[in-house]
This record gives C-alpha cells, structure tokens and sequence, in this order.
C-alpha cells in the first residue's frame, strides 16, 4: 500500500509529463481542436529541422562530459582527504565545506562571471564549467561514503607499503562505485537542464547549449502556438537524461539513502 501515497505525490508531476509526451505525437491542428491524435512523427522532423540539434547536442555533451571528468576527480580526492581528517579529530573543513551548500548557486553568478571576465573566458564552454570544478555536494557525499568502509582495510594496505594515493585508487574507489555513479547522474542532470548561468555566460549562437538553444526554439514555435513542436522539442532535449536515469537509478538511490546512516 506504500506505492499509492507515492502515486499520489508524483501525479502533479505526471500529468504534465504524459500530455508532453502525448502532444509531441499529435499534430498541431489536433492539439487546437482540443483532439489527441492521429499520431505522427511529424512534430519531430520539424523540430529537429527547426534547431541546429547535432551542434547543441554537441556543445552540451563537451559542457557536461567534460566537467563530470574534472568533477570526479576533485570530489573524490576532496572526499577522501576529508574523511581523513574526520578520522583525526580534525573536521573544521568539512564545516566549511558544508557552509558552502547553503549559498543558493544564484547568489554567486554575478562574482563568477566578473572573474571570467578578468580571465577571458567568456563566452566559452571552459568558462561555462569553470565555476563547478569543484563540487560541495560530491565532496560530501564521497565523505560519508569513505567514512562508512571499515578503517582496518586502509590500516592494512598502508601496513602492506600502500602510499594513499594507492589506497584511494585501488582500496577505496572501488568500494564506492554506487555513489560515484550517483553522482554523475546528479551532475549530469542539473547542467544538462541548466539555464541562467549559460545565458549569463554564452553570447555567440554557435556555442550555446541545448537549454539555450530550446528556449530560443520555443520562443520562435510559441508565438505561432506549434505547441507539439515544442512537446517534441522537451522531449529532443530531455531524452538523454531519462535514459540515464533509467539505467543508473538503482546506484542513484541506494548510494543516497546509504550516505547518512553513518559519520
């Protein structure tokens, strides 16, 4: 009886999302009559005629890819560095890290971006992702993650001539794998769908971002009310990320509800 509360809490989210996916199969003229269907493929050739999909797609996978590798390595080595000090009676840094996550990301995109400025980087896609290098949400779930593996496996390899580095890569990371699978997934997510900071630092057409690049295509379809061009536009854009989550939502939960069980 568990699964009816949660329908209940989904289905304001559900309807919306079932009458996108209903309306990118429905032609316009159907969708102003008020009528679903005949389905057709139609609203999809459109769409994708209408945008430069192939280079939005593109700039946005080297965005968000590109980033995801910077950001496993700083949150991993953060979260390991991190549970160390725990350990020594030393977690003043993981205070301020924490203090970090209360800043909304809003409040620091006007400080972001005149150090962009000063440094050139504008209006590209290094620029774009320079701000999230370093994650305090990675670092602190990587730490709770590290602090739950038993201390005598690190004890050990360090007897056994271990340098850290060696018992981050060989010990430790392979025990952690469901939560840095979880994380990807997180940080995929948010700047795959992420809108003012690209609006804030991209100018030129030719790097926008797919989140950019759909708000300027549904701006164009709204004002002649093609309302299943822009279901099947959503649905362009969004895809990938369903898939993803799809696949990895197993490792997504279990690392998140394992994360505060212990430290």
């Amino acid at each position: 009886m568990r699964e009816v509360p949660a329908l209940a809490v989904s289905l304001p989210f559900l309807v919306p999302a079932a009458f996108t996916l209903l309306a990118a199969f429905t032609s316009t003229a159907s969708l102003n009559r008020g009528e679903l269907g005949p389905f057709t493929l139609e609203n999809f050739r459109l769409a994708w005629a209408s945008a430069d999909f192939p280079r939005l797609y593109l700039n946005t996978l080297l965005f968000t890819s590109g980033l995801l590798l910077v950001q496993l390595f700083t949150v991993t080595t953060a979260g390991f560095a991190l549970a160390q000090l725990a350990q020594r009676g030393r977690d003043w840094p993981f205070r301020l890290v924490l203090i970090q996550l209360f800043l909304p990301p809003t409040a620091l995109i006007l400080p972001n971006f005149l150090a962009l400025r000063a440094l050139g980087l504008t209006d590209t896609l290094t620029g774009l992702a320079l701000p999230y290098v370093a994650s305090a949400t990675g670092a602190f779930l990587l730490r709770q993650a590290f602090r739950q593996i038993p201390r005598e496996l690190v004890e050990a390899a360090l007897v056994d001539g271990a340098t850290p580095w060696q018992v981050l890569t060989r010990v430790l990371l392979p025990m952690v794998r469901p939560h840095l699978a979880a994380f990807s997934l997180v940080s995929l997510v948010y700047h795959w769908n992420e809108f003012l900071w690209p609006l804030v630092v991209i100018q030129s057409p030719e790097k926008r971002v797919l989140s950019l690049g759909f708000a300027s295509f549904a701006r164009s379809a709204e004002s002649g009310m093609e309302w299943g061009l822009i279901a099947a536009g959503a649905l362009l854009v969004g895809l990938p990320m369903l898939l993803a989550f799809a696949l990895f939502q197993r490792a997504f939960v279990e690392s998140f509800a394992r994360s505060g069980l212990k430290g």
